[in-house]
């Protein structure tokens, strides 16, 4: 095992196992996403880090537990459609990529869209469909999803999101204020949804029509 190997299976083990989200098939896909190759190459000394890392146009790639804990919380069985919203340097979607059948995920910056699908590809996840847009919309073409999950914070939860769920489907995404939210997942009965919060969460800010306007810094 050399040095970038031996340090990625100490993070899954330190920071996602030992945290309690030891289901197999999470751990492992972890365990086969570099997540180095999905950071600045200046900070790829820190891509194992415990902490959430810059990416360029305001946004981040979050900490690797964070990630893992959003994935678990979609209790995925590897047969559905999963909407990401917020691609940014596309680590999520291709942890996703192992874990589901099929893929959308949705980028507002159409050069972080670029350079993450570019890498999906480079990766063999032919099974991720990169598109650029407004993710607070979701993705309609692809609706109805198992999955979706949102990795930038929303002043409130976006309709379109909730219609584009699939019966029985969940909703993984952070919602509050553009500083601190609280982490929510929302399961669809039939036309009723049922809320439950999980933990607080710092994620940058959600742009477009349901989400926040202007400019903002990453966290």
């Amino acid at each position: 095992m050399d040095d970038i190997e031996a340090r990625r299976h100490q993070m899954v083990q330190s920071q996602i196992a030992a945290r309690g989200l030891g289901e197999q098939r999470l751990l492992a896909a972890f365990e086969a996403t570099p997540r180095h190759l999905f950071v600045p190459p200046k900070l790829r000394h820190l891509a194992y880090a415990d902490r959430p890392l810059p990416i360029g146009h305001g946004q981040t790639i979050s900490q690797p537990y964070i990630v893992a804990l959003m994935t678990s919380m979609l209790e995925l069985q590897g047969t559905e459609r999963v909407l990401d919203i917020g691609t940014g340097s596309g680590y999520q979607a291709a942890i996703l990529a192992r874990m589901c059948q099929e893929v959308h995920t949705v980028e507002l910056v159409p050069e972080l869209a670029e350079s993450a699908g570019n890498l999906l590809r480079e990766l063999g996840l032919g099974n991720v469909h990169c598109h650029v847009g407004d993710g607070s919309l979701g993705w309609a073409g692809a609706a109805p999803y198992s999955g979706i999950v949102v990795t930038a914070a929303a002043p409130h939860v976006p309709q379109p999101l909730l219609d584009q769920l699939a019966e029985g489907g969940r909703l993984v995404i952070p919602v509050g204020a553009q500083r601190e939210q609280v982490l929510e997942a929302w399961d669809r009965r039939r036309d009723q949804f049922i809320r439950r919060a999980v933990t607080g969460v710092r994620f940058v800010p959600l742009r477009g029509r349901h989400g926040w306007s202007g400019k903002f810094r990453g966290v």
